[in-house]
């Protein structure tokens, strides 16, 4: 690629942002609320800030012809990420910061399955071999979980489950970023699963409100660092580079957890986890390139 066409700002807020996402699993693990009204606050204290975006550009968006309203797409995209947040900060209750994070990048993976049991989809051998080795890594990841059972396998289990959920609020918002601007779309969504969230915020055991001022500074950091300056950032990012070199984002987000969390919480990877961790990553930045 030509360096006149390298737009280093860009790239730049891809790391940004792909570090913001990463500390999403340390600002959770801080508040003292429970797991699924840590992900509700996460997205309620972000909505007026992306609705002020919003409101602020709806006269652009109509000068471009682009969808302002609530649609059923946009409906869509706010329940899934729901439940996958939801699910994922639970996963997050029961293993390590890092073994969540890695898993949690499995989605590029499961979208592809999606397009080509959906749409017939080839790909070529470099991706298949990508998502071979991806699995590996993520069976090697998980393997000293599974041999000493406990809460571990139950967090690294939903960890992985949580990954379909966010591959479709992938594919979802994919089909609706053709119709809608940027804040439009998150500000809906990010409602929508706001609202998606409360009900299970409230049934769940634990605090649903902080015990105090001071526990709301993890939750408003994970709305303005995770969810605005992670997720809104990276959006901005992918609109102004290559798909192959976006996927350095997957690289940083689990680095940065992993680091982090080894330095709040003592939380170590062993040397099984870590190459299962190595493989996992190295198989989906290659697969990404093989399908790009």
């Amino acid at each position: 690629m030509p360096m006149k066409s390298f737009n280093a700002g860009a790239f730049a807020a891809l790391l940004a942002g792909g570090v913001a996402i990463g500390f999403a699993g340390i600002l959770m693990r801080l508040s003292d609320v429970n797991p699924i009204a840590s992900a509700f606050w996460r997205m309620l204290l972000a909505a007026p800030v992306l609705w002020a975006w919003a409101l602020a550009t709806a006269r652009i968006d109509r000068a471009a012809g682009l969808r302002t309203e609530l649609s059923p797409i946009v409906a869509w995209s706010g329940l899934f990420f729901g439940i996958e947040l939801g699910i994922w900060h639970l996963a997050l209750h029961y293993t390590t910061v890092a073994n969540a994070t890695l898993l949690s990048n499995l989605a590029p993976l499961f979208i592809a399955l999606w397009l080509w049991l959906a749409h017939g989809e080839r790909f070529s051998r470099g991706f298949l071999a990508g998502m071979a080795l991806a699995l590996v890594g993520a069976v090697v990841l998980i393997g000293p979980s599974a041999t000493g059972g406990g809460t571990h396998l139950l967090g690294d289990g939903l960890g992985l489950l949580s990954t379909t959920f966010y591959a479709a609020y992938q594919l979802v918002v994919k089909d609706a970023r053709g119709s809608y601007s940027t804040a439009r779309l998150m500000a809906w969504s990010t409602s929508v699963t706001a609202l998606v969230l409360l009900p299970f915020a409230l049934w769940m055991p634990g605090p649903f409100w902080p015990a105090s001022m001071a526990g709301w500074l993890p939750l408003l950091g994970l709305a303005l660092v995770a969810q605005i300056g992670g997720q809104t950032v990276i959006a901005y990012a992918f609109a102004h580079l290559p798909a192959s070199l976006a996927s350095v984002s997957l690289l940083v987000q689990p680095l940065t957890a992993a680091v982090a969390a080894l330095a709040i919480f003592g939380e170590r990877l062993g040397p099984l986890q870590l190459a299962g961790g190595v493989l996992l990553l190295c198989g989906i930045y290659f697969s990404k390139r093989g399908h790009t």
